[in-house]
């Protein structure tokens, strides 16, 4: 008989269960503004570099180009994000937040500071640090492969 797999301590079931309780932290905290994780990013993404263009915002949060579009023109039909080509070369889309995106952006920081910190409050300090030293390592050796 093949040995039993202990799918219950296995890393990859771990991680996807860690990310259902943080997507479901933040979509309750976040239910007022009917934000994603995804779209909060980028609008993040957005604010901290008005005029971003749209492949390199795509890197910096770490989706697809047809995953950030989708996104990007969900958050523009709400009116926050303005997108417009590049003057010279017109297949490059450029970004940025309108007034209401910047301040529904600016309101919702507070909220996503509160969202990380109730995801790692069952941690004491030193496991806080050290889990996230743990998780920017392990994304960063797989994002470099």
């Amino acid at each position: 008989m093949p040995e039993s797999f202990d799918f219950a301590h296995a890393p990859g079931h771990l991680i996807r269960r860690a990310q259902q309780f943080a997507v479901s932290v933040f979509t309750e905290r976040m239910s007022t503004f009917g934000v994603t994780p995804v779209q909060f990013a980028v609008l993040n993404a957005v604010m901290d570099t008005p005029g971003i263009d749209q492949v390199t915002l795509s890197n910096r949060v770490a989706f697809d180009a047809a995953t950030s579009g989708s996104v990007i023109g969900r958050l523009e039909s709400k009116g926050w994000i303005r997108r417009e080509a590049h003057a010279k070369d017109r297949r490059r889309k450029m970004l940025w937040l309108t007034p209401q995106g910047e301040r529904a952006t600016l309101e919702m920081k507070p909220q996503v500071t509160l969202v990380q910190n109730q995801i790692l409050d069952s941690l004491d300090v030193d496991e806080q640090k050290r889990l996230m030293e743990l998780l920017v390592k392990l994304v960063n050796v797989q994002s470099s492969t």
